[in-house]
């Protein structure tokens, strides 16, 4: 049976997702991240099929998200995206001392991924955190500071001024640069990564992970990269993206 336990760690809940028999056994641990404007909930089909295959699952709650969150406007989360990015990358250190002390994960086995806001916080985090065994990206992007400019032009299209000053612009755009895996993929460092993406993906476009696969290509060893696209599909995940995903951690992890 799978069992879904609640638990907080000081300000971030979190749902922990594993199965029942082996309750008081550490388990190889993945950590997944949602997307924007969702929710940890929303991502227990992916805990569901880990656990299963061994795994214990930790859904953390992003902040202004789900229980973290209220009834924001639209420009408050969208000037607050960056804000919550940084915000996981930072509390992952107190996840990972939390699950691993506790014996809910083995210590050197912790994996960790998302969708989305998820995947582009897992590229991110990558560049600061050597136990990140391995990592899965799910339409995400590692140019932070590229992806940063192309929403600040969406948003001005769209008529949704953000109100930031151009210095305070550069400013967002420096600090982004510590966690931009694209322009530091030796930050990678021999670690599997896994990436799916959808070719007419509308909201993160493809175009910065496939230029981060392609560029960084020699740094890469043989079968440290797995790169799956989808000609048809959007914004979304599909089952056989899902299902190859979830094959992918069990062969990298357990």
């Amino acid at each position: 049976m799978i069992q879904v336990e609640k638990v907080n760690i000081g300000e971030i809940p979190i749902l922990m997702v594993g199965k029942q028999d082996l309750k008081n056994i550490p388990l190889p641990g993945f950590i997944f991240l949602h997307g924007f404007m969702s929710a940890k909930e929303h991502n227990l089909h992916y805990a569901y099929l880990l656990a299963e295959r061994g795994f214990r699952v930790f859904l953390p709650e992003a902040v202004m998200h789900g229980e973290r969150g209220e009834d924001y406007s639209e420009k408050v989360m969208a000037k607050s995206f960056w804000k919550i990015i940084l915000t996981s990358i930072n509390e992952l250190p107190d996840i990972k001392h939390y699950i691993t002390e506790h014996g809910y994960a083995i210590h050197d086995r912790v994996a960790l991924g998302g969708t989305s806001m998820g995947a582009i916080t897992t590229l991110g985090a990558i560049t600061q955190y050597s136990w990140v065994k391995a990592a899965v990206s799910m339409m995400g992007t590692p140019a932070y500071q590229d992806f940063a400019q192309a929403q600040l032009k969406e948003f001005a299209k769209q008529g949704i001024d953000l109100g930031y000053s151009e210095a305070q612009k550069e400013a967002i755009f420096n600090d982004l640069q510590k966690y931009d895996l694209s322009i530091q993929p030796e930050k990678l460092n021999g670690r599997p990564l896994f990436i799916w993406h959808g070719e007419k993906d509308p909201v993160v476009p493809i175009t910065g992970i496939r230029t981060f696969v392609n560029s960084s290509m020699p740094l890469f060893t043989k079968g440290q990269v797995t790169y799956i696209t989808d000609k048809h599909a959007g914004h979304a995940v599909t089952r056989k993206g899902l299902l190859e995903a979830v094959n992918w951690i069990e062969g990298k992890i357990v």
